[in-house]
C-alpha cells in the first residue's frame, strides 16, 4: 500500500492554485443578528440564507476581485457573504485541515475527517469509523491514508480545484479521488470535499 500512496503522489494535480478554499468564522456581528448570504456580491441582491453570529466555521471558495465578497457554499447552490464580517482561521502550514468532508455520488458515499486519526465512513448502508494512518500536504492538496474493517487500505486524494457533485448547483473547493484496495478488488470513488461545518 506504500507504493500505491507512492505512486498516487506523482499524479498531475491540474488544479487551481491560491490560498482558497479557507476557512474563516463569523466575526462583528451583533449577537442578535445575522449574517445574509446573497445571491450576487451586493448588498442589494436577494437573500439566499444567513449564518449565526457565532459561526466558527465557513468556507470561502473564492473572493471578488477588490476581496470585499467571500463566494460560500449552501446545501444545494453557492451564495455571496461580506468578507467584512469574517475572520481567517489559523492554519496549520503541514497540516490537513479538519474537519473535512469528502462526498460523492454513483454510488453515494461520505467521508468524514473530524480528527488526526480518526474518520467517518457512510454510505446508504453503513456508519463505520474509521481509522487515519497519515496526511501528508501534496502540492496542491493533501494525501490521506486510512484502514477500515471490510476495505483494506485506501488512500485519498484532496485537490485544490473546483469541483461539482453533479446532482446540485453548488461548487466545491475540492475535488476527491479514493483508492481503496481488498482481497477481492481495488476500486476507485470521486467526488467533492468541503471545509464547512453544515
Amino acid at each position: 500500500m506504500k507504493r500505491l500512496a507512492a505512486a498516487l503522489a506523482l499524479l498531475p494535480f491540474a488544479a487551481m492554485a491560491g490560498e482558497f478554499p479557507a476557512a474563516y468564522s463569523v466575526s462583528g456581528v451583533a449577537a442578535n443578528d445575522v449574517l445574509n448570504i446573497r445571491a450576487e456580491p451586493s448588498a442589494a441582491a436577494p437573500v439566499l440564507g444567513q449564518f449565526a453570529p457565532d459561526r466558527l466555521r465557513v468556507e470561502v471558495l473564492e473572493t471578488t476581485p477588490d476581496g470585499k465578497w467571500g463566494l460560500v457554499g449552501l446545501p444545494e447552490s453557492n451564495g455571496w457573504v461580506s468578507m467584512r464580517y469574517l475572520a481567517p482561521l489559523p492554519d496549520a502550514a503541514s497540516a490537513m485541515p479538519q474537519p473535512i468532508v469528502c462526498l460523492g455520488t454513483e454510488p453515494f458515499w461520505s467521508l468524514g475527517i473530524t480528527g488526526p486519526e480518526t474518520a467517518l465512513w457512510k454510505t446508504p448502508e453503513i456508519t463505520e469509523e474509521i481509522v487515519l494512518i497519515s496526511s501528508t500536504k501534496a502540492p496542491l492538496g493533501y494525501i490521506v491514508t486510512l484502514t477500515g474493517s471490510d476495505r483494506g487500505e485506501q488512500v485519498l486524494i484532496i485537490t485544490r480545484e473546483q469541483c461539482s457533485d453533479g446532482m446540485s448547483d453548488r461548487r466545491f473547493g475540492f475535488s476527491a479521488r479514493l483508492f481503496q484496495q481488498t482481497e477481492q478488488e481495488n476500486t476507485l470513488l470521486s467526488g467533492c470535499c468541503t471545509l464547512q461545518a453544515d
